[in-house]
């Protein structure tokens, strides 16, 4: 047991939330500033949620406070992707092994337990309606507005983390610091939520148990299950161009492209036209940024030093390995906290680089290729190599999302094996072809190469 601290926390989201359960277990006494209400006795602004998807690096972090299957009970697992083309006509790809699934759940409702879960205990202590204006890292000295009297009020944080987002404010005071490097990139894409409600009788009118999605190469919409029996769609559509959101204003505009490019879903969506003009167009950024500490006063943790796009469906995921990673490294703590922090900030961010370049490749792959009878006979062919080389070949989605392997780690070696996919699959028409003598023997040429140079690389590291 280190010394106890009085620990502030920027943010009370999904990894605020999370990390303050992490602290307290250590000892710390926790309180928590949130710029928004109550979410549980508030309704919040929709059209900005984005259904979460959860794989096994967030139930790694939740098992880590005993409430793993607790979530699993309001989660729905997803066994694959189910594509629609544009006469509807559907293809269904798995995502890993039989057994490995992804899990939706609502981002709302997660924070929401982790809170229920959170408040209770006497070392944490939530401030909603608190939104930070400034912050003196010299002297971490926070002055924020209580949305609930008008008035701004003062603290001195003790230690500080902050978990405020992609827009942190604590991040933006590090901005300030000497030698700070920062940089955010937005896709020329945005995007509008919108729902297919429940069947009269409260039943999916999808295939509960995958991850929906209609790839039209510029743009592509997804759908995610909901417990209520609804889908949670996202279009993910350019802002100008031909096709894009500055060309669709009217109701007429909208379901004539409706009808042309997802024929299939407009007899289930009975509110499109309020809910499409209504909902706002989200942003996707991703921010890049370090260091991610300051000195043994203050950490950036989750979105606020890595914020990702959402194709690959681990931004709350890499969060939540934050913690699970800070909390192993407090196994071993010596007491100091800034040299905790420069071993945090150094092992975590090639890992947090890594996903966030993943991210924006797999928006390629779902919006391009998922559609494509070559990429998802490729995908058949890496099942066969996985099942036959369990121990040299892992496919890259299953590498990010079904284990713990580091992203960075994952990124590199699925370069590799994007290589040799891009020689094997010269010979390869058909599943058939993979038995032909000289594709195995190309591959197994081109696993032993693999090898060697992931040895050769681990040397050099």
């Amino acid at each position: 047991m280190t010394e106890r601290k009085n620990i502030t926390i920027m943010g009370a989201g999904l990894v605020g939330s999370l990390l303050s359960l992490y602290l307290a277990k250590r000892g710390h006494k926790v309180d928590l500033y949130e710029r928004r209400p109550d979410m549980r006795k508030t309704l919040l602004d929709g059209g900005r949620s984005i259904n979460l998807a959860l794989s096994d690096r967030g139930f790694r972090a939740l098992r880590g406070i005993g409430i793993e299957e607790e979530v699993r009970q309001v989660a729905i697992p997803m066994h694959g992707r189910i594509m629609h083309d544009e006469e509807g006509r559907l293809t269904f790809q798995p995502y890993g092994k039989e057994g490995q699934f992804i899990y939706s759940v609502s981002r709302a409702g997660l924070n929401a337990a982790l809170m229920d879960i959170s408040e209770p205990n006497p070392d944490i202590t939530y401030h909603f309606n608190r939104q930070l204006l400034d912050l003196d890292l010299h002297q971490n000295k926070a002055t924020l507005r209580n949305h609930e009297t008008g008035e701004t009020e003062s603290l001195e944080a003790e230690l500080l983390f902050g978990a405020d987002g992609a827009f942190s404010m604590v991040r933006n005071a590090m901005q300030k610091t000497e030698r700070y490097n920062y940089s955010q990139s937005y896709l020329e894409y945005g995007y509008k939520e919108l729902t297919i409600p429940a069947a009269e009788d409260g039943s999916w009118q999808l295939e509960k148990n995958a991850l929906h999605i209609w790839p039209r190469g510029n743009y592509m919409m997804i759908a995610l299950p909901n417990l209520d029996g609804s889908f949670t769609c996202t279009l993910f559509f350019p802002y100008e161009g031909p096709l894009s959101f500055e060309n669709i204003k009217t109701d007429d505009d909208l379901l004539a492209f409706f009808l042309q490019a997802f024929p299939d879903v407009v007899a289930l969506m009975p509110d499109l036209a309020q809910e499409y003009f209504s909902n706002p167009v989200g942003t996707l950024v991703t921010v890049k940024c370090f260091p991610w500490s300051y000195k043994d006063k203050a950490l950036l943790i989750g979105d606020a030093c890595h914020a990702v796009v959402p194709f690959y469906g681990q931004g709350m995921n890499a969060g939540f390995e934050d913690i699970t990673v800070l909390d192993q490294m407090l196994e071993n703590f010596d007491g100091d906290w800034e040299k905790l922090f420069h071993a945090f900030e150094r092992r975590r961010k090639p890992d947090a680089d890594a996903i966030a370049d993943l991210a924006v490749l797999n928006f390629i792959e779902m919006r391009d290729k998922v559609a494509d009878p070559r990429f998802l006979l490729r995908k058949k062919i890496e099942s066969k190599i996985n099942q036959q080389y369990p121990d040299k070949w892992i496919p890259l989605y299953s590498m990010v999302t079904f284990t713990d392997l580091p992203y960075s780690y994952a990124l590199e070696t699925g370069r590799l094996q994007d290589e040799i996919m891009q020689k094997v699959m010269k010979h390869i028409h058909s599943v058939e072809d993979y038995e032909k003598p000289e594709v195995q023997k190309l591959l197994e040429k081109q696993l032993i190469q693999k090898e060697r140079l992931k040895g050769y690389q681990g040397q050099r590291v």
